[in-house]
């Protein structure tokens, strides 16, 4: 039956489903509501897990490396500055390719100081070596949280669940959650292949000369890739189980007149956008399609949503200062193998928590209708407001 939860909540129960040994976080809005949700399912006895209170982010994501490389089942959390604070950390642990489930609350980073959502946070870190999934909703962010268990530990890869701060963690939504039964028969126990045992001694993340570093990391790009298939199976597996799929790789939320315009983005915009082409039945019906995987990029995927179409608008939630927008640059590299790719046009909106008003849609429309294609700007409702270098 639904629940009313918060999403930190939500959160936080399908965390405690899976069964973690050790868990360890430092606050940090809009991330501090899941382990606060964590820490009294552990006081009312409902959780049995070590709960570390450390002193930083950096310390929160070494106590789980640890833990995950001795052979328990481990979680943190993290945003914004908390996420950079971890970034050493966050390379380590891909690196040892340790098996790790994050939340990152997504939220800018400063300076401006901004505590509302944005990805600058999790695409700061895209190239640490992590799966990076992107959620749409809340009930999305618990199945999620789920699947990274199983993925990560199959793959002996991390996985960062980003779920939009404020926005998701903070907004109340009716959620099915699973029974422990379905989870644990969808989630075998913890094992780490590579486990520390002082009864059988090993090194892990010993000194790589440069004779051989380059082949190290590039098994770990081969690893990432090779994770695109797993990905898809623990959906398509969850849902089995539940009846519910949280979109694979890529996916078409709703089609659009043939040969026409589609819109991609990331996370929960994807809803906004759904809810305004209900309403503005006047225009262009356009594909809506959401990219669930950032890391690794699902190329193929992405070109099979996109086909047909003559122009595509990507929106951005983060941007790259000096190069413009960070997931059209890639969605332009993967679509140039197509026959007949469409135009790219690149946007940011909501950068630093700004409204994404339904008012929006019918700009997405004009930008892809526009006689260029757009390399990047950012959108918003009064563009004659934005200085011309932005426009």
């Amino acid at each position: 039956m639904p629940q009313a939860l918060e999403g930190s909540q939500a959160i936080a129960r399908a965390v405690a489903l899976c069964r973690p040994g050790v868990v360890a976080a430092y606050p940090i809005t809009p991330q501090t509501h899941i382990v606060e949700n964590i820490s009294k399912l552990v006081a009312d006895g409902e959780l049995h897990c070590e709960l570390v209170s450390v002193e930083s982010e950096f310390s929160a994501a070494s106590v789980v490396l640890g833990a995950a490389a001795a052979g328990s089942r481990a979680y943190t959390a993290s945003a914004s500055q908390g996420i950079l604070l971890m970034s050493e950390v966050l390379y380590n642990i891909a690196g040892l390719r340790v098996p790790l489930v994050l939340t990152c609350a997504n939220r800018a980073v400063s300076a401006p100081l901004s505590i509302w959502n944005d990805h600058q946070d999790s695409m700061a870190v895209r190239d640490a070596g992590w799966i990076q999934l992107y959620c749409a909703d809340n009930q999305e962010a618990v199945d999620t949280t789920i699947q990274a268990y199983r993925i990560s530990e199959r793959l002996e890869l991390p996985v960062m669940v980003c779920v939009d701060g404020f926005t998701l963690t903070h907004t109340l939504e009716p959620i099915e959650l699973p029974t422990q039964a379905q989870v644990d028969g969808y989630l075998p126990p913890y094992r780490f292949s590579r486990a520390l045992d002082p009864m059988r001694p090993l090194s892990m993340g010993e000194l790589v000369s440069p004779a051989y570093f380059t082949e190290v990391r590039h098994t770990h790009h081969v690893a990432l890739r090779g994770a695109l298939p797993e990905i898809e199976a623990a959906d398509a597996d969850w849902a089995e189980v539940c009846g519910r799929h949280s979109g694979g790789l890529v996916e078409v939320v709703r089609e659009g007149e043939g040969g026409g315009i589609g819109i991609l983005s990331i996370g929960s915009v994807t809803g906004t956008f759904a809810d305004a082409a209900e309403q503005y039945t006047e225009l262009p019906a356009a594909r809506l399609i959401r990219l669930r995987c950032f890391r690794p990029f699902p190329d193929e995927a992405l070109r099979a949503a996109c086909a047909g179409l003559s122009d595509l608008v990507v929106v951005e939630r983060a941007l790259s200062p000096g190069a413009g927008g960070i997931v059209g640059t890639e969605v332009r590299a993967a679509l140039r193998e197509m026959d007949e790719p469409p135009r790219v046009h690149d946007v940011a909106v909501g950068l630093g928590g700004r409204d994404v008003p339904l008012e929006l849609y019918p700009r997405l429309i004009e930008v892809a209708r526009g006689e260029q294609e757009t390399r990047f700007s950012i959108l918003d409702l009064e563009p004659d407001k934005l200085p011309e270098e932005v426009r």
